[in-house]
């Protein structure tokens, strides 16, 4: 049980100090926080209070929504406790022969706040009730409707926004944790894995990426996370994909990328993100979405590459194995992509002499001891 413990919360000590190395999380949360912010920038948070809003966290909006009823209805409710008292309706209060109440049993503020809360939930239990006699309390209870009626509106559509938002359509794509370089298709690649959980598709799916690390540029200004584009594509292109089943991303390492100057002795060595991005439209309610994970030199294997996931069933069926959908094997790959290109020029520039094979539609002559008929 002690090693279990100490093994997990090794791992979760690792997984926080990886978490504040990252700019981009593997979930897709980016790692960045603003200081010193000038205060009329604060002002532009709250005239954009939609957004503000909806980008909140659930605690707050579940405190904001219980706020804004419960204070609405007390506040209104010193209201209604002003007009009662104002006309002499409370307990103890001197009523002569004949007085009319504004508002039938409410004599204290309880009462008071009981029918603030009944008006604006539309209850009306009976006990209460307005008499007509009051011109301000009509006036007041038209106030409080459409006060109370605009408050529902924004809280149904605040929860509304929130629990369709496109980010939780982006927590069912799933990346590959670890990606690997090797040989595919005659090119050194780098691969990533990403798969769809839903059945529904993602529309018009675009996929690049992002190198980011620290340059030095060549006046001498250190450059921190510099952004450096990388290009993915599938064996059916990079735009408008059919994101059914799970996913190869494959990377070219040419020249001119900067995987290029990496080796595997010298991968882990360096520092810098990879940021991989994927943006589709959800099929079922429209709303784009992007998803987001990154990878460390320490998540990349040199000379790996993925087990199959996808195999058919003998009842036809395609049939996605997850359990392989992370896992790599050791696969024949060049030491760096120097080497890769270098042996691929020579073999251009020097290729092998082809060996003839004999035809035996010919006849050997022996010209030596050959006659010739030849008729003068």
């Amino acid at each position: 049980m002690i090693p279990y413990l100490q093994k997990e919360i090794h791992k979760h000590l690792a997984e926080r100090g990886t978490r504040q190395t990252r700019l981009v999380t593997k979930d897709g949360r980016c790692n960045i926080e603003f200081g010193n912010i000038r205060y009329p920038n604060h002002i532009a948070f709250l005239m954009d209070f939609w957004t503000t809003f909806v980008e909140i966290r659930w605690r707050f909006v579940l405190c904001y929504f219980g706020l804004a009823f419960t204070g609405s209805w007390f506040i209104f409710g010193l209201l209604w406790y002003s007009i009662a008292k104002s006309n002499g309706d409370l307990l103890g209060q001197n009523s002569t022969d004949g007085h009319v109440k504004c508002i039938e049993n409410v004599n204290g503020l309880t009462t008071a706040f009981l029918y603030s809360l009944e008006t604006q939930t539309t209850i009306g239990y009976g006990g209460r009730a307005l008499t007509g006699h009051c011109v301000c309390t009509v006036i007041l209870i038209i106030i409080q409707s459409l006060i109370g009626a605009i408050i529902n509106c924004f809280m149904c559509g605040l929860i509304l926004a929130k629990i369709s938002l496109p980010k939780k359509r982006a927590k069912t794509v799933t990346f590959s944790e670890t990606a690997v370089i090797c040989l595919k298709k005659g090119s050194l690649c780098l691969l990533i894995r990403v798969a769809n959980l839903r059945k529904t598709l993602l529309i018009g799916s675009h996929i690049y990426g992002k190198l980011l690390r620290t340059t030095i540029t060549a006046e001498g200004e250190t450059v921190i996370l510099d952004q450096i584009s990388i290009d993915f594509t599938v064996d059916a292109g990079k735009d408008n994909l059919f994101f059914v089943c799970p996913l190869t991303l494959y990377h070219i390492i040419d020249k001119s990328s900067p995987f290029c100057e990496m080796s595997a002795d010298t991968l882990h060595k360096e520092e810098f993100e990879l940021v991989v991005f994927l943006d589709g439209t959800a099929e079922s309610t429209s709303s784009v979405c992007q998803v987001r994970t990154s990878f460390i030199p320490r998540e990349i294997q040199w000379g790996h590459s993925f087990l199959p996931i996808v195999s058919r069933t003998k009842g036809g069926k395609y049939r996605v194995d997850f359990s392989n959908f992370s896992k790599t094997v050791p696969s024949a790959t060049p030491h760096c992509a120097y080497c890769f290109h270098n042996d691929s020029q020579h073999d251009h520039n020097h290729p092998q002499k082809k060996q003839g094979i004999d035809n035996t539609g010919f006849e050997v002559i022996d010209i030596d001891q050959s006659t010739d008929n030849t008729a003068i």
